[in-house]
């Protein structure tokens, strides 16, 4: 199967995993019948300054209807986007590759500050990256969780292609079978990848160790073009949530268990990362996503850092 085929049965088959996945967890409170913005989160470090913003009423205070909808794997978040059942999404570079090349109209308008890493079970004696070689590694396959994988390796001096990939697109899944030693290593995003490490999985490396920013938050050009002082509204209460969150992080161990839902065991383990003002992506490093996607074989439009970035809701 060749990549433009690989890319065509993906995107035919978003829409059929809909009906299944695309389910509200709160909405901001409003006064008034305003259509909500409808932006798809996944449980990891990333949203959770947008989670904060819904909880402590930081977005009605903008006069602004949102509604998060929470993902447990991109190919849901990314069906949901393209059939126009949310508007945008905390995403990656490769998913707006994607869709840009399957001619679905997105625009990266930030990034997102998380943090991804690499954990071995405890009964593999894996103890640091190069003992990877020949393991099996849970991921999710050709999106940010293999990319950052390949890039942590790369720099390690471990070839990229030297492990065996298990597709595992279900973080909760692929944190248990962690833990109960099915798989020798996974990739996790945080605050995950803190909870499986206080249950006894080795740490070996993550995202920080190599400077690469794992993800974005996107829309589609319809959304920004038709609510763009909507999103401009969306980015001013996320700048508020994360100024709180980065004057006092520790105040909010208890909130990442009880109101943002993440496992117990990341209420003390977990470190938090430091969030900046929304900011645009790098060129060189979406560049060299594509790079990735094309050395895969999994990209064959010639597609520019400047067909996907928009600055205007932030501005």
């Amino acid at each position: 199967m060749n990549a433009f085929s690989k890319m065509t049965l993906r995107r035919s088959l978003l829409p059929l995993l809909i009906s299944a996945v695309v389910s509200p967890v709160f909405a901001s409170p409003v006064k008034d019948a305003d259509v909500p913005l409808r932006v798809g989160i996944m449980p990891d470090a990333d949203s959770m300054p947008f989670m904060l913003a819904r909880d402590e009423g930081l977005f009605e205070k903008e006069g602004l209807a949102v509604e998060l909808v929470r993902f447990s794997n991109p190919q849901e978040r990314d069906a949901a986007l393209q059939a126009g059942k949310i508007d945008g999404a905390v995403s990656d570079v490769l998913a707006a590759a994607f869709f840009a090349a399957g001619g679905f109209a997105v625009k990266i308008t930030s990034l997102t500050d998380g943090r991804y890493g690499i954990a071995a079970s405890s009964s593999s004696g894996i103890v640091d990256l190069a003992g990877l070689e020949g393991k099996k590694i849970g991921l999710s396959t050709n999106t940010i969780i293999q990319y950052t994988v390949d890039a942590q390796l790369e720099k390690a001096g471990v070839p990229p292609n030297s492990y065996e990939p298990v597709s595992i697109p279900r973080m909760p899944v692929r944190m248990e079978m962690l833990l109960n030693g099915q798989i020798d290593a996974a990739s996790l995003p945080e605050p995950l990848l803190a909870a499986v490490v206080a249950q006894g999985a080795t740490l070996l490396s993550t995202t920080d160790a190599i400077g690469v920013d794992a993800g974005i938050m996107l829309f589609s050009k319809k959304a920004l073009d038709a609510r763009l002082a909507d999103i401009q509204k969306f980015y001013r209460a996320y700048t508020a949530a994360a100024e709180k969150i980065n004057a006092d992080p520790d105040a909010y161990r208890t909130y990442l268990v009880e109101k943002a839902s993440f496992p117990a065991s990341v209420k003390d383990a977990y470190r938090f990362v430091r969030y900046r003002i929304p900011t645009l992506p790098d060129v060189a490093q979406i560049e060299q996503a594509f790079a990735w996607l094309k050395a895969r074989g999994l990209l064959s439009a010639d597609l520019t850092a400047s067909d996907l970035i928009d600055g205007r809701g932030i501005n």
